[in-house]
């Protein structure tokens, strides 16, 4: 690795061994180019921040919150940092990756695609595009 950050590298493999259900699914869908050859890794640090899920060649990055997340101002703030440095982020419920994810994956497809590449902020899904330059 280069430039490798042991301190770094560490809690990014601690967060990957604490996986939750929904994260756990929804690797199992991503990880291997699953999803139409789309390479996706886990647990990426950004900066200070570590993304659930990433694709380096979108820019993209897939959070998946649990109930803990609603109206934490903690999120945006993290949000705007990524989207401040050319990342797109779509932020999906736990409850939709475990009942809803072959929409979910539709909606990742929708974003690789360039089908969706407005700002959404509904109940069941957030996405942010990358600040325009």
């Amino acid at each position: 690795m280069r430039g490798a950050k042991p301190k770094t590298t560490a809690r990014a493999r601690s967060l990957r061994r604490s996986d939750n259900d929904a994260e756990d699914k929804l690797w199992k869908e991503l990880r291997d180019r699953r999803l139409n050859g789309i390479k996706f890794v886990r647990q990426l640090p950004i900066g200070p921040y570590f993304a659930d899920f990433a694709c380096r060649e979108l820019r993209l990055v897939i959070e998946v919150d649990g109930s803990q997340h609603s109206g934490d101002r903690r999120d945006g703030i993290r949000d705007a940092f990524m989207i401040g440095n050319g990342w797109s982020v779509v932020r999906f419920w736990n409850v939709d990756v475990l009942k809803a994810l072959p929409s979910v994956l539709d909606t990742i497809l929708a974003i690789h695609d360039g089908r969706l590449t407005e700002r959404v902020e509904v109940a069941d899904l957030r996405f942010f595009p990358a600040a325009s330059d």
